[in-house]
């Protein structure tokens, strides 16, 4: 397949077009996991992170939220020499905060899951995007998805971001008119 929206002419970037990026994804670890790859994403290439998300799930226990919480200082210190990850303090403190802000949502009988995707905009009168002019960085649902995760004390989860992981996670599917995924090529 050629043509794609991204990601033509690496694999890796390939493999996560045509398998991943837009398809529903649910479940508590792996939403965590987008999430926080969402957050360490800011500011550099989507590639930068794939590329490193092997390194990643070792470094943040495959991204159990369970685990991620109980990370302390000495944690902090072993990723931020992790040369294998972000080295970012702020991501990587976020992320251990939004582990223990997920505990929090588990305790209140509550789940990342129905969180997130109570979000999903009725995208049933979608017209898909033609370019990427035309495919928003925010939306109304990724900044109301965002104000929620900040009262639930999530961090890096700014409406850009949200929108990202609304992206990643498949509430949205922004593939263009023109992409192979949409053609069923």
């Amino acid at each position: 397949m050629t043509g794609r929206c991204f990601g033509d002419g690496d694999p890796l970037y390939e493999r996560y077009h045509d398998e991943e990026w837009g398809r529903p994804v649910h479940g508590e670890h792996a939403l965590f996991e987008r999430l926080a790859l969402e957050g360490f994403q800011s500011g550099l290439a989507w590639i930068t992170i794939l590329r490193k998300r092997p390194a990643f799930r070792e470094a943040f226990a495959g991204f159990d939220p369970e685990v991620v919480a109980e990370f302390g200082d000495d944690d902090v210190a072993r990723l931020m020499a992790d040369a294998g990850i972000v080295r970012n303090r702020a991501k990587i403190e976020a992320t251990i905060a939004n582990a223990r802000a997920l505990r929090d949502l588990h305790a209140q009988g509550r789940t990342l899951d129905e969180v997130l995707w109570s979000h999903a905009p009725d995208r049933s009168d979608h017209v898909r995007p033609a370019t990427w002019v035309d495919v928003p960085a925010v939306t109304p649902e990724s900044r109301a998805l965002a104000r929620e995760l900040k009262t639930l004390r999530f961090r890096f989860v700014g409406p850009t971001t949200a929108y990202a992981a609304m992206q990643a996670c498949g509430l949205v599917d922004d593939h263009l008119a023109t992409c192979p995924s949409v053609r069923g090529s």
